[in-house]
């Protein structure tokens, strides 16, 4: 696996903010169109080269805080074409993940402990931090009524083999199924 996808941008989204994916397309990731072993490549390819610390705040992992390193996209979004593009794989924290996620923190209780470590990262205040959460959300709400085709070009430059991603309809059948057993809720 290359250090560098092609066509990666790793400028694109730096730092910690909440980066909701449409709801119209949870279960398109990239997880979920390769295979076990590719994923797994991929993520230590990510973990490697941040040096095995998290991007946005520096810190490694630590079984002992339950803190871990996972592989998080960063996406663009053609409105016009309606196109959700992979532009970039980044190394996160389970806690900056958990932000970056601010809805799945939600439904499993976690905002508070989110937004702390938004707040502690950025240095936002807690209305800058709350104001930042809102506008996300926004954005989010706008993107979810539209359905978006998947662009996973910069992993099949690399070699990557592609699933087709789930379809509308079977994505919102998981969605469904996972957030009635986290307890409801918008990831």
């Amino acid at each position: 696996m290359p250090e560098l996808l092609p066509g990666e941008d790793r400028s694109l989204g730096s730092g910690l903010f909440v980066d909701l994916v449409p709801r119209t397309c949870w279960f398109t990731h990239v997880r979920s169109c390769v295979s076990p072993a590719d994923w797994e490549r991929l993520r230590r390819m990510i973990t490697r080269r941040a040096g095995q610390r998290c991007e946005a705040c520096g810190a490694g992992e630590d079984r002992a805080a339950r803190r871990w390193l996972e592989a998080h996209e960063r996406w663009t979004f053609d409105g016009a074409a309606r196109v959700q593009t992979l532009k970039r794989l980044i190394c996160l924290c389970t806690d900056c993940h958990t932000v970056t996620h601010f809805g799945l923190a939600q439904v499993r209780g976690l905002q508070d402990r989110a937004l702390a470590h938004l707040r502690k990262v950025t240095g936002m205040s807690e209305a800058q931090a709350r104001e930042h959460v809102e506008v996300a959300f926004e954005v989010w709400d706008h993107r979810s009524r539209y359905d978006w085709e998947l662009d996973l070009g910069i992993l099949t430059g690399a070699g990557v083999t592609l699933a087709a991603p789930p379809n509308a309809d079977a994505r919102a059948r998981v969605a469904v199924e996972t957030l009635n057993g986290l307890g409801g809720g918008a990831p």
